[in-house]
């Protein structure tokens, strides 16, 4: 089907895989290459009886261009052998205009126990898409619509970007009730055979719903189950660069939000993070820089506009917004943090922030004397302590934002919220509209209101 078409599957359920390379839609051509369900019914790839051998897939596009896969449902595809990686949908190579439209993903995964010091060995993903050739990429890719559940990762994530793809949009799907990483954009990790495209960039994460991702019953984090480790980040960047993350929802994830570096001396730069909620996860909301002093950076990214709300669940001090090892020249504004019974607002343990802007942000805890900031180490006690000691924040306030119905998980404001329209301009925020359409910045002088919602 060179010429593009769609091919439809009849509902019902299929022991094999499918794998298209190269030919279909070809770079170039006008042609697109649909594969879907049957109209009103789902087709099933039912890995129950396959093998993984190596790196396997029930579906896999090897240098595909312009193919789009749709409203299928993929499951029980798994191994409990070390070093074999088990995945729903294996994008590779290079190519344009690949989509994965509406597909339910599940029940994929390894047992195998892990090997060694790093607990390596155990890997698999539901949506997996590897830029692996240079200077050619995965360009043009849109995500959209999927739902990916109860994966078995071991170190991997249920939907990730590696290496050199670019131009993407992962929008409105729904991650949840897995034992690693949700939603992950990558870079250098040697994927692209030359580290100048190393990194998945200029692209938007929208509108997903990330949910119950946790590595605490993941032995790839520790053998002793529960293991403590609370690692697993509903959306995370990795090393990624000039992504959009906004409108989404992440709850009950170990980290809610999170845009660091793994790799020393390399940095995840230029993300911008708006109008999300991000609410109610164990050891924090929004996380940023290594997680020690052997990782990375966090550079010249801003975190605007969003609902942080509750998150420190576990009441471990990590507070709603966790600012770890080397943050450079980043903005936080216009968010509402508002703390749970921890009352932890901001964690930043180390001296290495150079340049942080802080301002404009709503704080609230449920008891203001209680309230801490640790601000470059130093802990402080109440909000004027914090904003006198730290040097920042002058124009934020301490107020109950008065959420409309947080017990119901309605985040949105009250009439009277003191985080009405009471923002600073911001054209980046401005640029899109909050979570409900609504355009941002209507109050007086381009005022927006603090949070996610106008």
């Amino acid at each position: 089907m060179k010429t593009g078409g769609t091919v439809y599957m009849r509902g019902g359920v299929y022991g094999q895989r499918l794998r298209l390379a190269g030919e279909p839609g070809a770079a170039g051509s006008a042609a697109r290459l649909t594969v879907a369900s049957y109209p009103s019914e789902t087709a099933v790839l039912d890995g129950t009886n396959l093998s993984v051998e190596g790196t396997g897939s029930l579906i896999e596009l090897d240098g595909a261009s312009r193919v789009t896969i749709r409203g299928l449902e993929l499951r029980n595809y798994k191994t409990s052998k070390a070093d074999r990686v088990p995945i729903g949908i294996h994008v590779h190579g290079a190519g344009q205009g690949v989509r994965l439209l509406d597909n339910r993903i599940h029940d994929i995964g390894s047992t195998a126990a892990p090997v060694g010091r790093e607990l390596a060995g155990r890997d698999a993903h539901g949506i997996a898409v590897y830029g692996t050739e240079a200077p050619a990429s995965i360009s043009d890719l849109t995500i959209a619509g999927n739902e990916l559940y109860r994966l078995t990762l071991g170190s991997s994530e249920a939907l990730v970007l590696n290496g050199n793809v670019e131009q993407f949009v992962v929008e409105n799907n729904r991650v949840h009730d897995n034992d690693n990483i949700g939603i992950d954009a990558i870079g250098f990790e040697g994927t692209s055979p030359d580290e100048r495209y190393d990194q998945a960039r200029d692209g938007v994460i929208r509108g997903n719903t990330v949910t119950d991702s946790t590595s605490v019953r993941n032995p790839s984090y520790g053998r002793s189950i529960p293991n403590g480790s609370y690692s697993a980040g509903g959306i995370y960047v990795d090393g990624g660069r000039d992504i959009v993350i906004e409108h989404n929802r992440t709850e009950r994830n170990d980290i809610g939000i999170e845009i660091a570096s793994e790799h020393s001396g390399r940095s995840t730069s230029g993300i911008i993070v708006r109008s999300n909620v991000v609410v109610r996860n164990a050891m924090t909301g929004i996380a940023m820089g290594g997680y020690d002093k052997d990782r990375g950076s966090t550079t010249d990214s801003i975190v605007t506009g969003n609902t942080v709300a509750y998150n420190d669940t576990l009441e471990w001090g990590t507070g709603q917004l966790y600012l770890q090892f080397d943050v450079r020249n980043n903005i936080i504004r216009n968010n509402i943090f508002a703390a749970s019974a921890s009352q932890a607002l901001i964690l930043n343990e180390y001296a290495e922030n150079v340049g942080s802007r802080m301002d404009d942000n709503l704080y609230f805890a449920p008891n203001a004397k209680q309230a801490t900031w640790t601000w470059k180490n130093k802990t402080y006690t109440g909000f004027a302590a914090y904003v006198k000691g730290s040097g920042g924040d002058a124009h934020s306030l301490f107020a109950d934002p008065l959420f409309a119905d947080p017990a119901s998980g309605s985040f949105r404001l009250q009439a009277g919220s003191p985080a009405s329209r009471s923002g600073i301009a911001d054209p980046v925020l401005a640029a899109a509209p909050d979570p409900d359409g609504l355009p941002r910045g209507t109050g007086s002088g381009g005022r927006p209101s603090r949070g996610a919602y106008e």
